[in-house]
């Protein structure tokens, strides 16, 4: 009997001791409610694997444990918190959790500005806003609208038995907008353009991918070759482009890579932070763009409603200035009911280097904080119908009872609010305002669209429109 109670003693103690190695949720100090990890050394990456993606598994956390929740990113404790009120408490946090963006490294060094914290980050963030003030912003109306020409001249050559890819042309009339307003005269040429898109998206493609697979391939596959090449072309490119500025003394235009050129002479620094607003000036915006142009392609009566206000608003002169850019009222909120009903940006994270205090729940130093800004933009309590697509939702009337922080598309923490919000609204409006000026678009009957929900939201394949000229 002795022998037995020795025995059971034991086993119990070795049991307990393998529980607490094992479940690392064990050791978290703290009362937010989630889920324990999968395993030990991948957290809950097999369980967002599953959801498909980080936010499908944010509205499920969410669901089941409310507006302030628990898991684990590998091995490291996160929460995450999803409510107006939860927001507001974490808006004036700056620094971001360095694990949580990790995956991007290979395209943009632990040099940028992207993992860059503390008055470091502060003190670049601010010099690099200097290009997207209001008064640099406007001067830039004339350069969309060229640049909306080109799409709208290839349109025009377009028969209403043609399949428009949608997604395609998005992109690279943002690849243009961005590169060559933010970048310079070197990204005129149409072939670069096209070329630098090529690699950017075979190299975000993977990073996405290692989101829920954090494991990269092995040296010799395939995917990684390919990746690898387009990245080292990419900044490459890059690289020319910089010398090209500085050799050419280019920098008395003030351009978003001039204030970079002037605020450090290290060279990875430079090359990071370029591609770091290269990849957050065109990525959402192309995407933002392609949903908006699909959610009036499949809805005939908005599309009709914003027609009329183009042609009210712009009369006779065909173009979006800065002096008519605010009277397109209604085409500001389809391109706000895009983000929201899209969820486009479904996520940010910031951390800080104290306890804290979220919910009445204790939040450990150092415990990144994800935004779970999809959630809250899915909110069925805030957004009666979420999933319906209605620009009414964000008239003047409306707007009013929306809380502060329940719409949040481009983040909103520490004044690290997305620098191109502006700017991608401006480019936006101009590209749309131009094609529904003169074409009606509407959708091809076999399609099934599908959203992937990554970094940003894309469409899983492409999108084919049909148009027809408007008389």
């Amino acid at each position: 009997m002795l022998d037995f109670v020795i025995f059971a003693v034991t086993f119990l103690t070795v049991l307990l001791v393998a529980i607490i190695w094992l479940y690392p949720s064990s050791k978290k100090v703290t009362t937010i409610p989630g889920v324990d990890p999968s395993s030990k050394e991948d957290g809950n990456f097999s369980d967002i694997a599953r959801a498909g993606s980080l936010h499908e598994f944010l509205l499920d956390l969410h669901s089941q444990f409310g507006d302030i929740a628990g898991f684990w990113w590998g091995q490291t404790y996160v929460v995450s918190i999803a409510s107006p009120e939860l927001f507001k408490a974490h808006a004036n946090v700056f620094d971001r959790p360095t694990e949580l963006f990790r995956f991007i490294e290979p395209l943009i060094s632990m040099q940028s500005l992207q993992f860059a914290n503390g008055s470091d980050g502060r003190m670049r963030r601010k010099a690099y806003d200097r290009p997207f003030s209001h008064e640099n912003l406007k001067k830039h109306f004339a350069e969309f609208q060229t640049i909306a020409g080109i799409v709208e001249k290839k349109w025009s050559k377009k028969s209403e038995s043609d399949h428009i890819p949608l997604g395609e042309d998005m992109a690279l009339f943002s690849v243009r907008a961005t590169l060559l307003t933010l970048m310079g005269d070197s990204f005129q040429d149409e072939k670069l353009a096209q070329s630098v898109f090529n690699a950017y998206t075979k190299v975000w493609n993977e990073m996405e991918h290692r989101i829920t697979d954090p494991v990269p391939p092995g040296e010799n596959d395939a995917r990684q070759k390919s990746f690898t090449e387009a990245l080292q072309y990419l900044k490459k490119t890059v690289k020319k482009v910089v010398e090209h500025r500085e050799q050419n003394k280019l920098q008395d235009q003030q351009l978003l890579i001039d204030v970079i050129l002037q605020s450090t002479t290290d060279e990875d620094v430079l090359i990071s932070d370029v591609i770091s607003y290269m990849v957050g000036a065109f990525h959402t915006s192309a995407y933002m763009l392609t949903w908006a142009m699909y959610f009036l392609a499949t809805h005939p009566d908005i599309q009709s409603k914003l027609h009329s206000e183009i042609v009210q608003v712009l009369g006779q002169k065909d173009v979006v200035t800065d002096s008519n850019y605010g009277q397109l009222r209604y085409l500001y909120q389809v391109l706000q009911e895009t983000l929201r009903c899209a969820v486009v940006a479904p996520w940010g994270a910031r951390v800080q280097d104290f306890d804290t205090e979220l919910g009445g729940h204790k939040v450990p130093k150092n415990t990144p904080v994800i935004h779970a800004l999809g959630v809250v933009m899915q909110d069925e309590k805030l957004w009666p119908l979420p999933q319906r697509f209605d620009p009414d939702r964000f008239s003047t009337e409306k707007s009013k009872d929306h809380p502060t922080y329940a719409f949040s598309p481009f983040g909103f923490a520490g004044k690290r609010i997305c620098p191109g919000h502006k700017f991608a609204y401006n480019e936006a409006t101009v590209l749309v305002a131009t094609l529904i000026r003169k074409f009606e678009v509407s959708m091809w009957d076999d399609q099934v669209v599908k959203p992937v929900f990554g970094l940003v939201t894309h469409p899983q394949e492409e999108i084919w429109l049909k148009v027809s000229k408007r008389k």
